[in-house]
């Protein structure tokens, strides 16, 4: 009851904010809640010129650090949203005043449990950046390396917990209340937004992140890492090395110092292939502030809050996607689909094909330099209604991570898409890992890998019927059951368990 009045007053704010900003078509869209929306339209905004994503984005950013982390989320969901509000959502920026630099001086000595003069020789008490769960300072540590070092905002764990709880009760209301909603996982696309905001608020987590995305990338020259300071990061404060370049959104800087932004470019593009298809993990908030160009021209990525993952089954289905949209094989595109059991098995193929069709055409019709591969995610998951397909969670921010590297592209050269730049290393990649080779490579390593399954498992089936046995023995040493006909009963269980473990193992090493 406590939860239900604490979350029903939140929705009463919630929607009057909403309401100031003329932004209220969420709540109608689900309703949710149609006597308050119908109260909190007297107090709307009259003679807003904007557009409805970006009265929504207004609106948000008013609520605080959370909603405009769920606002950022909500950017991924094309197929909850129209695109138009997705892509305004998108450029929710996520700027919030700094906290005093004093406060930031107590979490860090709290933190690591020294004065702040033991840890640094000078620390800028101006924040050089503020978002909604951190800001960063610059500061010199004691043996004169520049770093910057950012601090967890005060008390955001408690602010982000109670409006987590906001989130889960508004998706359980969702999921009870409208079914029609259920197939696009509400709760579960909360739980992600949660988890990633778990790691978000541990720093050690995003330390860890950056190590890992530098290890995968430790013999490439153009793209690395900060390096961390680990003596200096705790959960709530992170030290990294300073780094010294240009932003990569800053195209006329960029120019001025003679890069060349193609090089950029592909560096930019082969090296985010390389993370999603090679390694599984990628930085998912790559627009043009979180990564620097050095004088080298290697590419340094920073802010390593938001990564994504992408297990093993994910990247093939994706690969083999993409080879097939590339090949406009649309029937291809349908049985990938049908295959990793994103579409319904009672579905038609032909149907969802001819789907796909239709939204491959205007995309690949068009100037190779215009081709959105993350336009074209975008537009398979606005398909989910009609063919009833349950949304995937993990390849929402992977569509978005894909848009913003699209736009980050855009901005930097017009005339050139930065798939084209990579498509030599993208059609080698797949040629090497889904190649008529690579295909025969894997199947004999499936089978190699069955055969040395087979012992084992046939040794689990002979311990699973010397048990059996052992407790026919004694279920023998007792009198028999007799039925209704007066013929006594004697079941071989030994036998029945032996012969269904058999079936059991044969069905997983066939599989």
């Amino acid at each position: 009851m406590l939860r239900f009045l604490r979350n029903g007053l939140r929705l009463v704010q919630l929607a009057f904010t909403l309401a100031r900003h003329d932004a209220l078509f969420p709540l109608e869209t689900l309703r949710i809640a149609p006597g308050l929306v119908a109260v909190a339209r007297l107090v709307r905004r009259r003679g807003e010129t904007r557009r409805p994503g970006q009265r929504l984005a207004a609106a948000l950013a008013a609520m605080g650090p959370s909603f405009i982390k769920f606002g950022q989320a909500l950017s991924t969901r094309a197929d909850l949203l129209s695109e138009e509000v997705a892509l305004d959502l998108g450029q929710l920026a996520d700027q919030l005043e700094p906290f005093a630099g004093t406060a930031a001086r107590r979490t860090i000595e709290h933190e690591l449990g020294r004065p702040i003069e033991a840890l640094f020789t000078t620390f800028d008490d101006a924040a050089v950046a503020a978002a909604s769960i951190a800001q960063v300072h610059y500061a010199v540590t004691a043996d004169g390396h520049e770093v910057a070092v950012k601090v967890l905002r005060p008390g955001i764990e408690e602010a982000f917990a109670r409006d987590l709880d906001l989130f889960y009760w508004l998706a359980d209301l969702v999921e009870r209340t409208q079914p029609r909603f259920r197939r696009l996982r509400p709760t579960a696309s909360v739980r992600a937004f949660a988890d990633v905001v778990r790691v978000e608020m541990d720093l050690r987590m995003e330390a860890a992140a950056a190590e890992e995305l530098g290890a995968n990338f430790a013999s490439d020259p153009d793209y690395r890492t900060p390096a961390v300071d680990w003596d200096r990061t705790a959960r709530r404060v992170m030290t990294m090395e300073r780094v010294r370049g240009i932003p990569i959104g800053d195209r006329d800087k960029l120019l001025a110092a003679g890069h060349d932004l193609n090089a950029v470019l592909k560096k930019s593009a082969e090296a985010f292939f390389f993370q999603v298809f090679r390694d599984g993990f990628f930085h998912g908030d790559v627009h043009g502030g979180n990564a620097f160009v050095e004088e080298s021209g290697c590419v340094v990525p920073v802010d390593f809050g938001i990564m994504g993952r992408v297990d093993a089954d994910t990247r093939g289905y994706l690969a083999e996607l993409l080879i097939a949209f590339l090949r406009r094989d649309y029937q291809a595109v349908a049985e990938v689909q049908f295959r990793a059991g994103y579409v319904p098995p009672d579905k038609s193929v032909e149907m969802f094909a001819q789907a796909c069709r239709s939204i491959g055409e205007p995309i690949f019709g068009k100037p190779s330099s215009q081709i959105s591969i993350a336009r074209l995610l975008a537009q398979l998951m606005r398909v989910t209604e009609q063919f009833e397909m349950q949304a995937q969670p993990q390849l929402l921010l992977l569509q978005k991570t894909m848009l913003m590297a699209e736009g980050m592209g855009t901005k930097l050269n017009p005339g050139v898409n930065i798939w084209e730049l990579a498509r030599p290393l993208i059609e080698d990649w797949m040629l090497t890992h889904f190649g008529p080779r690579a295909r025969l490579e894997r199947a004999l390593a499936e089978a190699v890998d069955a055969v040395r399954k087979l012992p084992r498992l046939v040794d689990t089936v002979e311990q699973i019927a010397e048990r059996e046995r052992r407790r026919a023995e004694r279920e023998l040493a007792t009198p028999p059951v007799a039925d209704g006909s007066g013929r006594r009963v004697r079941v071989d269980w030994v036998l029945l368990i032996a012969i269904a473990a058999l079936a059991a193992a044969v069905a997983a090493w066939w599989r």
